[in-house]
């Protein structure tokens, strides 16, 4: 006798669910096909189908929709999508004595892509998770720096690779002393950080933005903006 499959995709000729979609995922996400599905901000879109392809930590979807041209034109169009989530970025500096706190820590895709060791000179940033911006700004300078920070000026939020990957980064800069050094930092060994703290004197960060020790594309932004509109700014009252 075969046994009666009672699932509740019986009904539908599966037996099982489709973990992420029908059914919790490593994350406990389900319904992580949906998104897109509903955007009707921009009449000139019309969104058709997403699957999702993969699945990690983060998501990778190909989403098919129709699109009418400048010319009046209707074409159907796929893009894959990369979603991480959002994330945010801080920038601490001391005026004082004219230095800034940046990490370095290795990344295999850059490593990967032609960087003699993958050990990147950077901003301290993390994904928002469930905090708002503010929350994780604070939460990455505790664990990847060991500073507290004060007061946070908010300096822009922006998609940095708008082509493939969903993320938008908000970005932040904050004054600290040396006493608002109150741990480590390092990261979170269980996540597999090792992050070396770096306190950097302004004018050889910037320098390292042009000559190339810094590639990274967050962290020369924050630095740019530091020299032309920031603390370090001409008028800004830096000794």
């Amino acid at each position: 006798m075969t046994e009666r499959d009672s699932s509740p995709y019986a009904a539908e000729g599966r037996t099982t669910g489709r973990p992420g979609i029908d059914t919790p995922d490593h994350r406990g996400r389900t319904g992580l096909d949906r998104a897109g599905r509903g955007l009707d901000r921009n009449r000139d879109i019309v969104i058709r189908d997403v699957e999702l392809t993969s699945q990690g930590w983060h998501v990778l979807r190909r989403t098919t929709f129709d699109r009418r041209r400048r010319d009046g034109r209707w074409e159907t169009q796929q893009r894959e999508t990369y979603d991480r989530g959002d994330g945010a970025v801080v920038l601490p500096y001391d005026t004082a004595r004219g230095v800034v706190l940046l990490t370095r820590q290795f990344r295999y895709p850059a490593y990967v892509n032609d960087h003699p060791d993958g050990m990147l000179v950077e901003a301290a940033a993390g994904l928002l998770d469930a905090d708002d911006p503010t929350a994780a700004v604070r939460r990455e300078s505790a664990e990847e720096l060991g500073v507290t920070l004060g007061p946070l000026t908010r300096v822009l939020a922006a998609y940095m690779s708008p082509g493939s990957v969903t993320e938008r980064l908000h970005f932040f800069a904050a004054p600290y002393t040396p006493a608002d050094r109150t741990g480590p930092g390092g990261g979170l060994e269980e996540d597999g950080e090792d992050i070396e703290v770096l306190e950097v004197p302004f004018t050889e960060a910037l320098a390292m933005t042009r000559d190339g020790r810094i590639a990274d594309g967050k962290t020369i932004l924050l630095l740019q903006w530091a020299a032309l509109d920031g603390p370090f700014a001409p008028g800004a009252g830096v000794a």
